[in-house]
């Protein structure tokens, strides 16, 4: 793992670093050819320079966000802004159901949205697959 991804991890308490080391240890597993780092204060993983997938602690549980998650048509990640963003949310390690994230991961690889170039577009998402 990412070595600042653990400090991240390490940093949160005993119930939220099982949830953060659950899904980075599954991100790495079926992303292993991202790159790992922290962005905007999170842990992040990106493909060709595009934001994929991430996590991040908010008041009450840590947010697994999907870059292009709106696109997986998957019920259970909730829209999230007014890009492609979709989320779920976790307040134990033992609601990470490993199926749906492992398909969740692979919806990821295969459905992205150019993020890396949305400024010099103004606002607007092209799809790269």
């Amino acid at each position: 793992m990412n070595k600042d991804t653990q400090a991240y991890n390490n940093k949160q308490s005993d119930s939220d670093r099982k949830i953060c080391n659950s899904l980075a240890r599954e991100i790495n597993r079926y992303l292993p050819e991202a790159e790992n780092k922290i962005w905007h204060a999170h842990p992040v993983w990106f493909l060709e320079g595009n934001p994929i997938v991430g996590y991040h602690k908010l008041k009450d549980c840590i947010r697994l966000l999907f870059w292009c998650g709106q696109s997986f048509d998957e019920d259970d990640l909730q829209k999230e802004g007014s890009f492609k963003v979709a989320e779920i949310r976790y307040t134990a390690a033992a609601q990470i159901n490993k199926e749906d994230l492992k398909r969740w991961l692979e919806k990821a690889r295969l459905i992205q949205w150019d993020y890396k170039n949305i400024i010099k577009r103004k606002g607007k998402l092209v799809r790269l697959k």
